[in-house]
């Protein structure tokens, strides 16, 4: 098949849905199909790339909302002429924005099939980053998301809590969908091969001693992740064990407001900002810690915590239904309902470093279940099953059997 992404978001921004776009790109080519992609120009002057013939950027300026996020301003027949040159039968959008747009216009030009993956939750996000958030009704954001989104063909949720929400009466039940979750390239993140001499650095770059239990957390560093309510909890905890250590990688607006709290409170010995780290380095800090921990509750299907478990690490976070199928309480970590609650999940497993590494040994395991491969060709099986029904109507229940197929044995 001859395959299009299309993403507000790639290179050298660092996120989640950039992840899922390269990775998706990677795995589809493996498996012999031919994958180009349609994404937003390089707004950073520091960042230069090799030319990549098969990526097509388009016009863009740094969008007011999102952080370090673009806005595309695609022409159509530009883009068209890009997906005619490589022969594309399918657009494949991880956007709602200026590039889904684009994505439509496309696939209704060229007659073929556009389907999109739902991989943020705007009833979360919004308040974060619209002026004016507090006057703006639940419901218009409602109404603003489905105005986009009625006019896909079909969806890929990435979670049963992003498939629960888009079935749901008051958004687009008559929307085909089903749920194929995030995975991650466990072969090539265990393969970076971290040697003790890594782990050695970083622990003397930021003063880490041997014997210390490192909590990590890895993610943009910005509002709608929750960093500030992770500070808080995180401050209580450094307070009662002089051998715990809080790491956080990455970076976003909130990172200074973090710092100055840290200062204030006297704890920058205990509590480290490693800022953005490159993702081929990343498994070094992963490495060197105990645990990972989100207080996020705005997740679709976190990939962040699919590469924590591939690195052996126990989770702990708060209940929330994107990670009901990659946390199993008590055996890979904890979920709680409370804030508050966390510091004494966090305390046990720093406490406890046997437990600590036999719940990271169940997150191993269970990352299995996302391996990037069973992830790749469940995506094909839901593109071929679309595409042997476009222009057609295909139902959820056809979509999801042709997924289910691809279910490894156990």
């Amino acid at each position: 098949m001859n395959i299009a992404l299309f993403s507000d978001s790639y290179f050298p921004t660092k996120s989640g849905i950039v992840t899922v776009v390269v990775q998706l790109r990677h795995i589809l080519e493996e498996l012999g199909h031919h994958v180009v992609i349609v994404t937003v120009s390089n707004t950073d002057p520091t960042y230069t790339e090799e030319p990549d013939p098969l990526v097509l950027r388009v016009k863009s300026f740094r969008s007011p909302v999102g952080d370090n996020q673009n806005f595309g301003l695609p022409k159509t027949k530009e883009v068209v002429k890009f997906l005619r040159e490589h022969k594309v039968e399918l657009i494949h959008s991880h956007t709602e924005f200026s590039m889904g747009k684009s994505a439509i216009k496309c696939g209704k030009k060229m007659g073929i099939p556009v389907i999109a993956s739902t991989h943020t939750m705007w009833e979360d996000y919004y308040k974060y980053y619209l002026k004016f958030a507090a006057i703006i009704p639940k419901w218009a954001i409602r109404k603003a998301v489905k105005a986009v989104y009625k006019r896909f063909y079909a969806f890929i949720n990435v979670s049963q809590k992003a498939h629960d929400y888009f079935v749901a009466p008051f958004m687009l039940p008559k929307i085909p969908s089903t749920v194929i979750p995030n995975a991650t390239d466990t072969k090539k993140f265990v393969d970076l091969n971290v040697t003790e001499k890594d782990k050695q650095e970083i622990r003397e770059k930021y003063g880490i001693k041997e014997n210390d239990r490192v909590i990590v957390y890895v993610g943009r560093v910005v509002e709608e992740k929750r960093v500030w309510e992770l500070l808080q909890i995180i401050k209580r905890v450094v307070r009662q064990r002089d051998n715990v250590k809080m790491l956080f990688c990455g970076s976003g607006a909130m990172e200074e407001p973090l710092k100055k709290e840290v200062q204030k409170e006297g704890l920058e010995d205990k509590i480290i900002f490693a800022g953005f780290v490159d993702w081929f380095k990343l498994s070094r800090y992963y490495s060197l810690s105990h645990l990972f921990v989100t207080t996020s509750l705005s997740e679709m299907h976190s990939m962040t915590v699919l590469e924590a478990m591939v690195m052996h690490l126990p989770i702990v976070c708060r209940w929330d239904t994107s990670f009901t199928d990659t946390i199993i309480p008590g055996e890979n970590g904890y979920m709680e309902n409370t804030d508050e609650a966390l510091d004494a999940r966090i305390l046990e497993l720093c406490d406890n470093p046997e437990k600590c590494s036999a719940m990271g040994e169940a997150s191993y395991r269970l990352s299995k279940n996302f391996l990037l491969e069973t992830h790749g060709k469940k995506t094909v099986a839901f593109y071929k099953e679309v595409l042997s029904h476009f222009p057609g109507k295909v139902t959820s229940e056809e979509l999801k059997a042709a997924v289910e197929k691809e279910n490894p044995v156990s």
